[in-house]
């Protein structure tokens, strides 16, 4: 079991990034990395897991306006099922958080605290991942980013993003 101060951070692993038929952001690793994803849920336990999901939020103005006329199948409601958590997970973590943006520290940042240590997971790795990881490191946050439970846009693309975190080591170690 993970020390007190362990967290499992699995970011977004939701339909929409996990069934390439379903979504043109569907990862073709995430079939690959979803069990070791539910391994180390079990490992730290629900209490120390969190599940993190991306929501379209067009409120949010800047560029994200340009996104949105690039992906407007995105623009569904919270509650559509392409957002929803996938059925391995479901369940698996207490704390789920929402936020409509690729970086998810900001809405993790009162839950975990900078003094965490984070395994983190999810998808994608060179995407949702690397914008939550370089922003925890930032904060002082300790991160593991575990490969074989993080899935890519594509095999490359995970490798590359894989590569861009380990330049920040000691403070994001790719395991």
């Amino acid at each position: 079991m993970p020390d007190r101060d362990d967290w499992l951070v699995v970011v977004d692993p939701q339909v929409v990034f996990a069934d390439p038929g379903a979504s043109p952001w569907g990862s073709p690793m995430f079939a690959g990395a979803v069990g070791r994803m539910r391994s180390l849920a079990r490992e730290h336990g629900p209490e120390r897991t969190v599940v993190t999901r991306f929501v379209a939020d067009p409120s949010l103005g800047g560029s994200w306006g340009p996104y949105y006329e690039e992906w407007p199948f995105a623009l569904v409601p919270d509650a559509d099922p392409l957002y929803a958590v996938v059925p391995q997970l479901a369940g698996m973590a207490s704390h789920v958080v929402t936020a409509g943006t690729f970086g998810k520290w900001p809405v993790l940042r009162d839950l975990l605290g900078a003094d965490a240590h984070v395994t983190l997971a999810g998808v994608s790795t060179d995407c949702c991942v690397i914008s939550t990881a370089l922003p925890m490191a930032d904060a002082g946050v300790t991160v593991e980013v575990a490969a074989d439970a993080c899935a890519g846009s594509t095999p490359q693309n995970h490798v590359r993003a894989l590569a861009a975190m380990a330049l920040f080591a000691p403070q994001v170690t790719v395991v």
